[in-house]
């Protein structure tokens, strides 16, 4: 995509460029024309990412996970592992402004795959901090149920409980 914008780009520039007495309201619609192929290119681009995550992860094998933190306790989550059907599937070292995200109630999609019907073991592990410093660590099981359409699951640390819970949606 980027390559058809810069072929536009050169070709409306060359014809500029050999044109005789350009004005300013040859530039002013020159530069128009510009920033319309420049929002068709994006708008593409948003098109191709969603057609995308629909062939990549069909409706009916799609699973998704998400990472929330209780909200009633201050704790700044550090880092998630999640482990699905024993192979980990994703790990996150968290930065400040994602940490303040989710302690505003935010939600991280940590996880987005393929499963087929039936049940799968979830494991998460996490670690984190209090604002004294004090260290927690945490770890639970879960057992995916997957049924025919997409699956989505909440995956909650509740901190300073050193606990995980988990919500399908």
């Amino acid at each position: 995509m980027f390559r058809i914008l810069q072929i536009v780009i050169l070709f409306l520039l060359a014809n500029a460029g050999h044109a005789q007495g350009v004005n300013r309201d040859d530039i002013r619609g020159l530069d128009e024309q510009i920033q319309s192929v420049k929002k068709d290119v994006i708008d593409l681009t948003a098109e191709l990412a969603q057609l995308e995550e629909k062939l990549l992860f069909p409706s009916n094998t799609q699973v998704a996970l998400f990472i929330s933190v209780a909200d009633d306790k201050p704790f700044e989550l550090e880092s998630v592992e999640v482990t699905l059907n024993g192979q980990i599937v994703a790990h996150h070292l968290y930065t400040y402004r994602e940490i303040e995200s989710l302690q505003k109630g935010g939600v991280q999609k940590i996880y987005t795959g393929n499963v087929l019907v039936g049940g799968h073991p979830l494991q998460v592990n996490f670690i984190g901090k209090s604002p004294s410093g004090k260290e927690y660590r945490g770890s639970a099981s879960y057992t995916v149920e997957k049924a025919v359409g997409p699956k989505f699951v909440e995956i909650r640390v509740l901190g300073t409980e050193s606990a995980i819970s988990f919500k399908d949606w």
